[in-house]
């Protein structure tokens, strides 16, 4: 189990956020509250989130951004190329990390051990309050009106008033982004 941060994403009226917090741990030590573990990608068309080791999800952010313009910006593609590489190159397959990605049609899981999931609803999250947000952003999504980045938020917020592993420092990014509406 990765105890290390919440990302999750969520997917309402023809918008995708994704939102996660700041603490970075080791062991059972806070050492920094203002990480950013969600970031763009393509010039704003897809927003990655990762939990687990930093320099591993960046490493990993690299290679999918490079299989985004391999394949021209076809994130399924992408992320399928990226979870071969994963698990077939010997220093690849050594990375701790898992990575939550989306566009404004997809959203996906990927994972070291060749993990490509879709989730069945339009709300996905990783790491060690995942399960809380996604508790959250469900009812959220079943009994209220509110926007897929609200919800993100909102979800991401009590989740980290249950795990010791999230706070309340967040970082959220929304599709389709500002330029393209």
């Amino acid at each position: 189990m990765t105890r290390s941060t919440t990302i999750i994403v969520v997917r309402r009226d023809g918008k995708t956020a994704m939102a996660g917090d700041g603490q970075v741990s080791i062991e059972d030590t806070i050492v920094k509250s203002t990480a950013q573990k969600v970031r763009t990608m393509r010039d704003g068309d897809v927003i990655a989130g990762y939990a687990g080791a930093a320099a591993d999800a960046l490493a990993l952010f690299e290679r999918l951004e490079e299989s985004l313009d391999e394949y021209n910006g076809n994130l399924p593609r992408a992320c399928l190329e990226l979870v071969k590489q994963w698990r077939t190159d010997k220093v690849l397959r050594q990375l701790e990390a898992l990575l939550l990605v989306a566009d404004e049609d997809d959203i996906f899981l990927i994972s070291g051990t060749g993990d490509v999931i879709v989730p069945d609803e339009d709300v996905m999250a990783i790491g060690s309050g995942g399960g809380y947000a996604t508790a959250a952003a469900k009812a959220l999504l079943r009994e209220t009106s509110l926007s897929a980045r609200e919800i993100a938020e909102k979800a991401l917020r009590i989740a980290g008033e249950i795990c010791v592993y999230t706070n309340g420092n967040l970082t959220i990014e929304e599709l389709p982004n500002e330029r393209d509406a």
